[in-house]
């Protein structure tokens, strides 16, 4: 079999989230599916008289063959919908299968095609994008739905949320969770590795931690209130630690701690380098991530994985994702979570029993189970269509 992957996320110097999705299922299909030959995608931007970008020799020593187009992909994103340019004129017509990890698929793609909705954040919460950002992705979704011989999607949640935003039928639709990078998050980090890294961040030896983006989504606002519930209770609750990039609208985050006075016990980290990511994690009391909506939700799985004792939210994919091996709160209520946060602060037992739960749930997530689905898929595919 000839298999395709649209590739333009992993001239990214530095991956996303959906980069690295793609990185995990490329690296155990390829292991999987030996006999088979692979291609990767993507068009060469504005360096078109490059050679192979250096993002991509990995892949191509791992067997994957890099073929490019001498053209700009934001060029050709913004005009096939106007000027319906065959995608089959850059990259070939002999292709079986084209998979697409992030949601469109462009016209005139030969063989069967497949893509990813990993959820439905922008119709869920529209406030959160630009109209004209709302519009093409509308337009490219639904383009999709038409488009695709099969989705992946990455929860029965998100695989609701699809059906029930955009034109498609259910045995369309596949769920594929995803994994873990186990050589990342693990519990093997020494106590000097997890200090270092607390160093170089000025971290205290006890804290609370939520890390990801610093945006509406993610409920801080609310997490901030109930930290400042929760040390009304308690004075020595460790500090909350907000470890990530500025996002959309984050000011209002920060308004609220000097609202409530917790300048001294609420801070921020700024972005984390990625080799200190798992470290920090690994460092703290627990993890905090009572996020509004998550189509998978990672950050949590990654933190069981790391041993950290985890409390998130009882809506959207988390219950389905984290089990029984966290504290599940109701995210629209500050008591809640600032219950959760106190059970886990004042009960060293409950923390040692989710730690050991969240290690056996983060290992049920892997790749080899998430590419094990897509190449079923693409087998079935194959098969139907002769």
């Amino acid at each position: 079999m000839k298999i395709a992957f649209e590739s333009q996320l992993l001239m990214e110097a530095e991956k996303t989230g959906i980069g690295w999705v793609a990185d995990g299922i490329l690296r155990q299909l390829r292991r999987q599916r030996p006999e088979d030959t692979m291609q990767l995608n993507y068009f060469k931007l504005r360096n078109r008289s490059a050679g192979r970008p250096a993002s991509m020799e990995e892949y191509v020593q791992l067997g994957f063959q890099d073929v490019s187009a001498r053209f700009s992909f934001s060029l050709y994103r913004m005009i096939w919908n106007v000027l319906p340019l065959p995608y089959s004129w850059f990259f070939g017509k002999d292709t079986d299968v084209t998979v697409f990890f992030n949601y469109y698929i462009p016209p005139g793609v030969k063989g069967k095609k497949i893509t990813i909705f990993h959820d439905m954040a922008y119709k869920r919460f529209p406030e959160t994008v630009r109209a004209r950002t709302k519009m093409m992705l509308d337009s490219n979704m639904e383009q999709a739905c038409r488009r695709a011989d099969a989705i992946l999607t990455v929860s029965e949640f998100s695989k609701r949320e699809i059906l029930e935003y955009l034109p498609v039928s259910p045995e369309k639709i596949t769920v594929m969770p995803l994994g873990i990078r186990s050589e990342r998050f693990h519990t093997g980090y020494t106590e000097e590795q997890i200090g270092a890294a607390r160093e170089k961040y000025r971290l205290p030896k006890e804290y609370l931690l939520y890390l990801g983006t610093l945006e509406p989504r993610k409920n801080i606002e609310r997490l901030v209130e109930a930290y400042g519930v929760l040390r009304q209770r308690n004075a020595d609750v460790p500090p909350l630690i907000l470890a990530g990039r500025k996002g959309w609208m984050y000011d209002t985050i920060f308004a609220k701690i000097q609202e409530l006075g917790l300048e001294q016990y609420v801070w921020s980290t700024g972005y984390v380098e990625n080799e200190a990511v798992p470290l920090l994690i690994a460092g703290a009391v627990a993890f905090l991530f009572p996020s509004i909506y998550e189509g998978f939700g990672m950050p949590p799985l990654e933190a069981m994985a790391c041993g950290t004792p985890v409390l998130t939210a009882n809506v959207s994919s988390m219950p389905e994702v984290a089990g029984d091996s966290a504290v599940l709160v109701d995210p629209f209520s500050v008591e809640s979570i600032a219950e959760g946060m106190e059970r886990l602060v004042e009960k060293p037992d409950l923390r040692r029993e989710l730690s050991e739960r969240g290690i056996r749930r983060a290992s049920q997530f892997t790749w080899e189970r998430s590419a094990g689905i897509v190449s079923e898929v693409m087998q079935r595919l194959v098969q139907d269509g002769k």
